[in-house]
């Protein structure tokens, strides 16, 4: 594995299990594993809040500040790496990316996950059609990123082992 300090983002639609995902990963991979939207909530990197989708809306300058600020903390604990974890982490520009993973799992599957969380059928519905229209993926074609997609829907501890293990390969 490369020696230099990489920088892996997890996107995908809302409930695909980008962050299951890149929780595994981080521990496999002794990459730091960053929660964006967390992030953004608690260090208020938001320009408002969306009461009709029930989300915050990213302020992308501030976003784009910070992570800055996020590699060097990873850094100074010694980690190879950073994951980024969000259903926006692909529009970070794709000098700051080695590898954009894309999280994808069955619509039926999604369409569970998105209920068992409480979402509201209007939103379980704009997040199907993410899913159905690869939003998530074409955004992140379009930013000229290096992309694998990883499906869920029935992912093993194997599976994820195999992942991490193609992963490295393609950083090497």
């Amino acid at each position: 594995m490369t020696t230099r300090f990489v920088t892996l983002i997890v996107t995908g639609t809302p409930g695909t299990g980008k962050t299951t995902l890149a929780k595994k990963l981080s521990l496999l991979l002794s990459y730091t594993h960053f929660d964006v939207g967390s992030f953004v909530k608690n260090a208020h990197i938001y320009s408002s809040y969306d009461r009709k989708r029930h989300t915050y809306v990213v302020d992308e300058a501030k976003l784009a500040r910070s992570r800055i600020k996020v590699r060097q903390k990873a850094l100074r604990g010694g980690r190879k790496g950073i994951i980024l974890d969000s259903h926006m982490s692909h529009y970070l520009p794709k000098k700051y990316a080695d590898l954009c993973l894309v999280a994808r799992c069955s619509l039926k599957t999604l369409q569970h996950r998105l209920r068992r969380k409480g979402y509201s059928q209007a939103k379980v519905r704009e997040n199907l059609n993410a899913e159905i229209f690869d939003t998530c993926l074409s955004e992140a074609k379009e930013m000229g990123h290096r992309i694998v997609a990883f499906d869920t829907t029935t992912a093993k501890t194997a599976d994820v082992k195999a992942f991490a293990a193609k992963i490295r390969k393609l950083l090497t």
